[in-house]
């Protein structure tokens, strides 16, 4: 006797045991291939909204105070954190003289709040922007969950329940997981980190990140990333895994593969 499809639906778990995971290789190719081409997005539209938002007059007036008040104190105003600990106490001195009169240069200050603000908006949605495009409306178009290293190296992306993925899925892969967790966070953190807002902190985040990445890959039977686990996804080889439209058809397959062992079964 046949199971119903509500004991079916009960029983289905996700098919590990017929589980085809992408090799390493081909992920790590895919992975780099797609990030290349996502950079270069990225750029795109950050150069865009550069322009659209007035990034480069704010920057202008910054370098332009930045010159006529390092040409004052005689101090190059654009030195890193390092290169300031080798001053002597004089140039420290006229150094701090120096960003004392510029930030007492109420247009030079706003200037630079601006620049630091528009930053962060810029990096934020042009990243963003490219994470649509690159890995949720072309995943969208391919199907199963391709961008298109994944659709070059043959391989895929499923619900672990042997699913295709829908649309909220992969928008919570994409933007959740891969730009909000996997992305954001360290890139906010090192532009801190650029901008001397944060200290020792931001590194230990950063690399608490990095093992918590590392131990879920190697922890996990699957081998998964952050972002899988967030969207419950599995990358698989496109050419052996089976991967079902619907869960109604992964409901019909599993009636039809219990109908076929009762019928293999001798009484």
């Amino acid at each position: 006797m046949s199971l119903s499809k509500i004991s079916i639906l009960e029983r289905i778990t996700p098919m590990m045991d017929d589980l085809q995971k992408a090799s390493m290789w081909k992920r790590i190719s895919a992975f780099l291939f797609d990030a290349i081409l996502l950079s270069v997005v990225a750029v795109l539209f950050a150069f865009i909204l550069s322009g659209l938002l007035g990034y480069n007059t704010h920057a202008a007036t910054v370098n332009n105070a930045y010159d006529q008040y390092g040409e004052m104190y005689q101090v190059d105003m654009r030195l890193s954190a390092t290169a300031y600990e080798q001053l002597g106490e004089a140039e420290k001195a006229r150094m701090t003289e120096a960003f004392d009169a510029l930030n007492a240069d109420e247009g030079a200050r706003k200037a630079l709040g601006m620049m630091l603000e528009l930053s962060l908006m810029i990096v934020s949605f042009g990243l963003l922007l490219a994470f649509l495009l690159m890995e949720f409306l072309i995943p969208l178009l391919f199907k199963n969950g391709q961008t298109l290293g994944k659709k070059i190296f043959g391989i895929a992306v499923m619900h672990t329940s042997s699913v295709k993925l829908s649309a909220p899925m992969l928008f919570a892969r994409t933007v959740l997981g891969k730009y909000a967790v996997e992305t954001m966070v360290p890139v906010f953190i090192i532009m801190m980190l650029l901008f001397g807002a944060m200290g020792g902190v931001g590194l230990l985040v950063l690399l608490l990140l990095f093992i918590l990445q590392a131990v879920v890959m190697i922890a996990t039977h699957t081998n998964s990333c952050i972002h899988d686990l967030l969207a419950k996804t599995v990358t698989v080889d496109m050419g052996s895994q089976m991967i079902f439209d619907s869960r109604e058809a992964l409901i019909a397959y599993k009636e039809k593969r219990h109908a076929e062992k009762v019928a293999q079964q001798s009484y």
